[in-house]
This record gives structure tokens, sequence and C-alpha cells, in this order.
């Protein structure tokens, strides 16, 4: 049986994802009450027919109790050999309100605790921090449509075997913020920069004449060799360690050149060379609007 609960605070996407496990097929409930994940598992598994593969959506609407019991829940469905995925989906409090003020919903916390809406969102990363903490997977959804949310969860969630640890390669922008859902981050700041290279400003380190300028930088050929071979000795260990996700995130200023190049040699170098240790290798890159995760380019 595959279970994936699906957490995070409110206004972070957790319906968009919910529903787009449900349309592959998972059986969806929305706002479980953690203490019916067990009786829901040993129901499912009690009937020929029932469904083989659940998503549900847990939030602060819990009662703080269950809330806090989460890890005792998910200790014992793992015990009881339930292949559990917990995802945790979060974006900065400016963007969490700004979505608020768009959709003019109300925060679940504040029609009750009488508390204000900044309050709320900040009241409620401590109320599910139980579920964070164990979250096999965190998605910073500040910079992500929906429809790029939901082919994420599909290519990173239903589309993982259980078995696979799956890394995910990502370029950013720092001056566009740190992604939240980066385990190694490496910063691309210091190389030759060809965004004053007013040919190559407009283009990106997909392009041949970025690659190509680049690729004759010392700086940049050490950078790259230097962040493989750290890789390579130690991504070992998270593996061992039981992660089944792991993102590489690569930054420079704006994410379009220096950050792209890096990003791209180093998903394909380990698409090329270590499938077998990692057949889920992803790369998406953050700040150019590219298709999202998924084939190199």
């Amino acid at each position: 049986m595959q279970l994936v609960v699906i957490s995070g605070r409110s206004g972070s996407g957790k319906s968009a994802s919910l529903h787009a496990l449900e349309d592959l097929g998972y059986y969806a409930i929305d706002n479980l009450p953690a203490g019916l994940l067990e009786p829901l598992v040993q129901q499912s598994r009690s009937e020929h027919g029932n469904p083989k593969k659940i998503a549900v959506s847990i939030d602060a609407r819990n009662l703080p109790h269950d809330l806090d019991h989460f890890p005792h829940i998910l200790q014992a469905l793992k015990a009881d050999e339930v292949a559990c995925t917990v995802v945790y989906l979060n974006a900065n409090a400016k963007t969490l309100m700004e979505r608020f003020s768009a959709t003019r919903r109300r925060h679940p916390l504040t029609r009750h605790d009488h508390l204000s809406l900044s309050e709320a969102i900040e009241e409620e990363q401590r109320l599910l921090e139980p579920i964070a903490n164990l979250s096999d997977l965190l998605i910073d959804t500040t910079r992500l449509s929906v429809h790029e949310l939901r082919n994420l969860v599909a290519e990173r969630v239903a589309n993982r075997s259980q078995q696979q640890t799956t890394l995910l390669f990502q370029s950013f922008g720092f001056k566009r913020g740190v992604p939240l859902d980066v385990d190694l981050m490496f910063d691309a700041r210091c190389l030759p920069n060809p965004f004053w290279d007013t040919r190559l400003r407009p283009l990106t380190g997909l392009d041949q004449a970025v690659v190509e300028f680049l690729s004759q930088q010392s700086e940049a050929q050490a950078m790259l060799d230097d962040i493989r071979q750290y890789l390579e000795r130690w991504l070992p260990r998270y593996v061992h360690s039981g992660r089944s996700y792991v993102t590489i995130g690569i930054g420079c200023t704006g994410g379009q050149h220096r950050s792209v190049w890096l990003t791209e040699h180093l998903g394909q170098y380990f698409k090329a060379q270590h499938h077998e240790a990692y057949p889920s290798i992803q790369i998406r890159h953050r700040e150019l609007g590219a298709p999202p995760i998924g084939a190199g380019h």
C-alpha cells in the first residue's frame, strides 16, 4: 500500500497537489484528522478491491493533540510496512499573504483564535512543525504556478518508485530569494558573469554561446569539477541515511546564466554516469520558466 500525506501552510497548494494525485489514480481525502490515518489504512487493507494508493491532506485544522501525535502515528504505519511519503508544502509569508488577499479567503486560524492574517500564518507554521520535521519532500511553492505544482507533484511523488532516491538539480537566482526546499546549496556568484557581455545578456545557460563562454573559464570548470566530486562522495551518505528526495540548488545573481550552466552539466552528468544509483534524476531552472522537472534540455 502507498500512502502519501500532503501537508503545509494554508495557501501553499495542498488542494492542487491532492487533486494532481487524485487525477493519477490515488484515493484522495482532504482535511483528514491525523488520528484516523491508522484506521483508514486498516480498513483499506481489510477488503479486496479497496484502494491501494491513498493520498490525504492533513493541515492545521486538526486538533493540536493529533498534530503532536503525528510522529507516533507515522512510526506505527511504517512499522506496519506501509509505504509512507510525507510531502510538506511551504511558501514565504509574503506570498501566502498575497494569495489570501487575491482570493479573499479567510485563513482557518483567524476564524476562532482572533488572530491577524500574519499572526495566523506564523502560528500555523508552529502547529505543523511535527509534520514538517518528518517530511520526506519539502516543496517551495513561492514561485510555482498551479500547473507547475501539479506537474512537479506528479513527477516527484506519483512517478517515483518507493525504493528510489530522487535527485533534483535546480538553478535559481539569489535576487529572487533562496528556495526553501534545497538540501544542498552552492553559490556560483563568484564566477565570471556572461551578463556583462551585451551579446550574451539576453541568452541563458542553455544557449550554446553562453555554454562556450563558461566552458572556457577555468574558474567555472574548477567549480563544476569540485561540486561534482563533492556530490559523488557525499550523496551516497544521504541515500544510506534513508533520504527519499535530495534537492541540489545552484544559485547565481539572476538565475539565468552561471547557475543554469552548472545545473544542466551536473544533472546531465549524473544521468549519464550514475543512472543505476539514481534512476530518478530531474532538472529544473526556476527562473527560466522552463518545463518543470524532468528530462534535460
